[in-house]
């Protein structure tokens, strides 16, 4: 019926069409699709990117993103298709095959498939988006989780660490993992640094050293320091503990810099409880006999 529609509207091009050798209509099709790609971006994805730039959520910016991926492989699906039938290749024995070859490749690329799944669900629930700091939980390793989001693509989401090493995480294995995000809230976070003092040490000249040492290291907001005593139990393992362990709080602004922030409270809070000879705990070693 599509066909009668057609030639009624336009015989003289059906029959052009008709005519032409079938290398010269696979090379009109071929050059088609560039030309329908072409326009697809330039004249449909390129306005609504400079839309989505304009806006604060960043759905549309991924979304956009997986609509440039899957626009090129549409285009190629279907030129091949339409050039299969200009070959005389019948198209429906094919496709019924492709179909039990889908299964079995669906078996066989079941990682990748559930790889974009996942991608797909990062996009729509947004734990992370491109440019926040993240802390990653089970599959940091000996790199560590701590980054910032470079891109979340289909199949693998890349992030740069702290160190500077570019990290690309499969979709599937961070869908299933604890993301912290430390960008969405703009607020300041707490940070916390534990030290253990021996028994005998004044509890009062301790809080007082760690204190100090914490309000005059760089990055830490002023007036936000605690110290808290935390335990005298190790309830892990059901014994004393070798000191009393003690806790640190304090507020940064930049996440970025925790690392080195803490840094310098740790060594600040040691020059001091040196400084002042406060005792510290030695490690105790425990010997079996024999």
């Amino acid at each position: 019926m599509g066909v009668a529609i057609i030639q009624d509207l336009a015989p003289e091009a059906v029959t052009w069409w008709t005519n032409l050798n079938p290398w010269i209509k696979t090379a009109i099709v071929l050059v088609g699709s560039v030309v329908v790609f072409v326009a697809v971006r330039r004249l449909l994805i390129a306005p609504l990117e400079r839309l989505a730039q304009k806006t604060d959520n960043d759905l549309d910016d991924r979304l956009l993103n997986f609509g440039r991926h899957f626009t090129g492989i549409i285009l190629v699906f279907a030129a091949l298709v339409i050039i299969l039938n200009i070959h005389g290749v019948e198209i429906t024995p094919l496709l019924a095959g492709a179909g039990i070859f889908g299964v079995a490749l669906g078996f066989a690329a079941k990682e990748s498939i559930a790889d974009i799944l996942a991608g797909i669900l990062l996009v729509l629930d947004r734990p992370m988006r491109r440019g926040d700091r993240v802390k990653i939980e089970n599959i940091g390793r000996e790199w560590g989780g701590w980054g910032d989001v470079v891109d979340i693509g289909i199949r693998r989401t890349t992030v740069r660490n702290t160190d500077g090493v570019v990290v690309n995480y499969p979709n599937a294995i961070l869908a299933t993992s604890v993301i912290t995000n430390f960008s969405h809230e703009r607020d300041p976070i707490r940070v916390r640094v534990r030290f253990q003092v021996d028994y005998e040490a004044d509890l009062d000249l301790v809080r007082e050293l760690a204190m100090a040492a914490i309000e005059e290291s760089e990055g830490v907001i002023p007036e936000t320091a605690e110290i808290v005593t935390r335990s005298i139990w190790d309830d892990s393992r059901g014994h004393m503990v070798a000191g009393i362990l003690v806790e640190g709080r304090y507020r940064i602004s930049d996440v970025a810099e925790r690392t080195r922030i803490r840094s310098r409270v740790l060594e600040n809070l040691l020059k001091r409880l040196r400084g002042a000879g406060v005792p510290l705990p030695a490690p105790r070693l425990q010997l079996e006999k024999s």
